[in-house]
């Protein structure tokens, strides 16, 4: 059996294997997209990809498609950062073209990475790196802008992290400008695994805060891909929100709605959930409840939504047409949820988000763009009004899932528009229970004006006061607070402070949710607004809000992989059930009298596919979890199972 079954990674007894933590951490699965390398620790920031281009070697970029006018070459360049030669990409016709690099081969799905490259533009510009992905399930590929710099004719150094998930497509990193289509010369151009520093006995915040509320984060398909990333979120989060990918314009499903729309009904919007998909079955595999967020909003919504036949250059439809594509479109989000992730405890959706101005009024009438800085409501250009709102609640009360209570989320709420926001709830609940919550966005500011932020953890608290009064639920819905200068320890006493806040309210607040995991990755991150650091270690504000607080850790559920085999022909499956804080799974054989470890997976796999070709016989096996540094190796005879080949 031992050269035939699986790869042999240990000739030693299980419990002496299991507990050593140098185990090789590569999978041997036969389908590659079942292979997982499991790399432990902090990084050695060895680069896994670098040029400066010396060699004139600049196969490794190519032009973006058959459009792209790049001409793309090394040359001399006697400002060179390094060396004296660069990578000049000359001839481009738009800003997007530009060198492209593609991953495959070089770069591993589920690992964070660091990417840093020094960039020149020919003249004044905006240069920008940016990763292009396909999620998968899907034929059009999405952008993400990474980080931009001004160069002025000067080498300008841009860094950034990134990542993409196992289920992505057709991964590439490439250079753009935001302005015009200059040229350009890159230099330096350096990929490192980005180091984990995560302390494994720092407090949890979700034990911490357990008897006030639920305390979580919000993540992107592309931020929760590095497993990294996921033992954070594991660790710390027992709530999660999808940061873009349940928003309109993520879950309408185009050509659905136009093929309907084709045979005469453009008033049932389709939808789809497979962009959220990997944070969805990350949140079940680890039973994370969620926040949904958002059915309703001006903003990342595609104008073809508000439109006849669903045509962008159609006119406008009618706002009882628009009643029927809300109340469709918010049955249909709710009835995929019930059909494939009704395991899930969604306990907590926003209906409608950000339809206020500052000062309590509805929003301008159009389509937000940059003309009137993407501000202004298609709802409110289809109803002179926000009179859309209370039917949206209705819609959503009809059909969200049980226990699922429904909130008006805003920005600024300890602004102004607080009143308006208090006003909303009350004509809303007017005739019925439709709404049970208001969400405070609470995007703060430490160091707005000077040493005083914004806002003052005194006005801060009279929203909290006022809100209370409506007799409805407050959850903190996307809670940062940004800082200048690395000022790190008022940014500490701030978040202190608003923390004291939220649990002196603690009896009229169920939730309180952090915008993002750690700061290089946050849409704030040029100021550093969240409680870790992008290598995962925890801030002074972290500790800050942590500090002095009496809590007591939840005992460990004793759970063990319960585990299911299939077996064809000569070759097996496994898939078993996730453990709590699993940081690392163990497949062990008995062997003449020992167990033996066959494989080692990361604690975010939960399945194993063995070589083709195993010898006939009876195989006793089991899976172990690793938690908190140690493999559970207890009961292992009551756990063990049997494969038939």
């Amino acid at each position: 059996m031992s050269g035939n079954l699986i790869k042999k990674m240990s000739a030693c007894a299980l419990c002496a294997a299991l507990a050593c933590s140098t185990v090789s951490g590569t999978v041997y699965a036969e389908p590659a997209a079942e292979s997982t390398t499991v790399k432990l620790g902090a990084s050695s920031n060895k680069a896994v990809f670098s040029t400066d281009f010396e060699d004139g070697d600049v196969s490794m970029f190519s032009k973006r498609g058959d459009s792209d006018t790049s001409v793309i070459k090394a040359i001399e360049d006697s400002k060179a950062p390094s060396g004296s030669k660069v990578m000049s990409i000359s001839g481009r016709d738009q800003s997007w073209n530009g060198p492209s690099l593609g991953v495959k081969g070089i770069l591993e799905p589920d690992v964070k990475y660091d990417i840093s490259v020094k960039v020149k533009a020919a003249w004044y510009n905006t240069v920008c790196i940016s990763l292009q992905h396909t999620p998968g399930g899907s034929d059009q590929p999405q952008y993400t802008n990474l980080v931009k710099g001004v160069s002025q004719g000067d080498y300008v150094e841009l860094k950034a992290s990134f990542s993409y998930g196992e289920e992505e497509k057709d991964v590439s990193i490439y250079i753009e400008t935001w302005g015009e289509a200059n040229d350009l010369c890159v230099d330096d151009f350096v990929i490192t695994e980005s180091p984990n520093n995560m302390d494994p006995n720092a407090p949890s915040l979700k034990n911490v805060y357990a008897n006030m509320f639920k305390f979580g984060t919000a993540t992107t398909v592309s931020e929760i891909a590095p497993n990294s990333t996921k033992a954070l979120v594991t660790k710390h989060f027992n709530s999660l929100t999808a940061g873009n990918e349940l928003k309109p314009e993520n879950v309408l499903d185009r050509e659905a709605c136009l093929a309907l729309a084709e045979n005469g009904d453009d008033e049932n919007p389709q939808v789809t959930l497979e962009t959220a998909k990997p944070i969805l079955e990350f949140a079940r595999k680890n039973n994370i409840s969620m926040r949904g967020h958002v059915l309703v909003w001006h903003s990342q919504t595609p104008l073809w939504f508000f439109k006849e036949n669903y045509d962008p250059d159609g006119a406008w439809v009618s706002k009882e047409k628009m009643l029927k594509r809300m109340e469709n479109y918010i049955k249909n989000v709710f009835a995929a949820i019930k059909k494939d992730y009704s395991d899930i405890d969604f306990y907590a959706w926003d209906v409608v988000n950000e339809c206020f101005t500052d000062y309590g009024e509805p929003r301008e009438a159009g389509f937000p763009d940059e003309s009137n800085q993407y501000a202004a409501s298609p709802w409110v250009k289809i109803f002179g009004d926000n009179s859309f709102i209370k039917p949206a609640f209705k819609y959503a009360k009809a059909y969200a899932p049980k226990g699922c209570k429904l909130y008006y989320n805003d920005y600024n709420e300890y602004m102004q528009k607080s009143d308006a926001i208090v006003q909303l709830c009350k004509d809303i609940n007017s005739d019925g229970h439709y709404i049970d919550g208001i969400g405070m966005q609470s995007h703060l500011n430490v160091t707005n004006n000077g040493p005083d932020p914004f806002p003052s953890v005194g006005a801060y608290r009279q929203a909290l006061e006022k809100f209370s009064k409506t007799g409805l639920d407050i959850q903190v819905t996307e809670l940062d607070a940004t800082v200048n200068d690395k000022k790190f320890d008022l940014q500490a006493k701030y978040y202190s402070d608003i923390m004291d806040a939220l649990v002196d309210y603690k009896d009229y607040i169920s939730a309180v949710v952090v915008w993002g995991t750690t700061d290089d990755l946050s849409w704030r991150a040029d100021h550093d607004p969240l409680l870790f650091n992008a290598d995962y270690s925890v801030k002074p504000c972290f500790e800050s809000i942590v500090d002095g607080i009496e809590y007591t850790d939840p005992k460990p559920e004793h759970k063990y992989p319960v585990v299911k085999s299939e077996v064809q022909g000569k070759q097996f499956r496994l898939a078993w059930t996730a453990v709590p804080d699993a940081q690392a799974y163990g497949l062990a054989c008995y062997q003449n009298g020992k167990w033996r470890v066959k494989a080692q997976v990361d604690g975010n796999t939960t399945k194993y596919t063995s070589p083709k070709g195993i010898t006939h016989g009876e195989y006793i096996c089991v899976v172990c979890a690793k938690i908190n540094g140690s493999w559970d190796t207890t009961n292992l005879k009551s756990r063990r199972f049997v494969i038939k080949i």
